[in-house]
């Protein structure tokens, strides 16, 4: 079994390089943004992670249902309050997965670390993931469309 698992993540890896790769041609096709707003949003972009990931967290806390139910003015509302409990979902999962991502990737970004770009780029995948699983197509296809611009865009800064 364990070559197998390491076939499979090798071709997982081979798989995400190819995609990669050509998310790279078709970023080199559009037009490319200026180097000094690219510079600007890798200097700036990762302390806009850091809020960003906070925020994350408290709408997965709301997601899980978590604030609502240590609210005791909603678990006095009985049946209603019941509704609002942890309440774990697939799609919390995946957010909580891309939230992890990007928070690991925000110490890299700061040193501009082609790894923590790599982070990122997994995050947009997996958040990509999470709009499939909800058949939210509008957030896939544009939401995916701009977070990919701009990701590549940003891609030459980091070594």
């Amino acid at each position: 079994m364990k070559k197998e698992t390491k076939t499979e993540t090798k071709d997982l890896k081979n798989v995400l390089v190819q995609l990669e790769e050509k998310l790279v041609e078709i970023s080199k096709k559009l037009p490319q943004l200026p180097d000094s707003v690219g510079e600007f949003l890798v200097k700036y972009g990762p302390y806009l992670m850091i809020l960003g990931v906070v925020m994350g967290v408290i709408g997965l806390l709301t997601t899980f249902g978590l604030i609502a139910s240590a609210n005791p003015l909603i678990r006095a509302g009985y049946g209603y309050g019941y509704r609002y409990g942890a309440n774990f979902s697939i799609y919390g999962i995946v957010q909580l997965i891309s939230m992890v991502l990007m928070a690991m990737a925000i110490p890299g970004l700061l040193k501009r670390a082609k790894s923590a770009w790599n982070l990122m780029f997994y995050a947009s995948l997996v958040t990509a993931i999470s709009y499939l699983i909800n058949m939210n197509l509008g957030s896939l296809i544009i939401g995916m469309v701009i977070n990919w611009y701009f990701l590549f865009q940003i891609r030459k800064f980091y070594k």
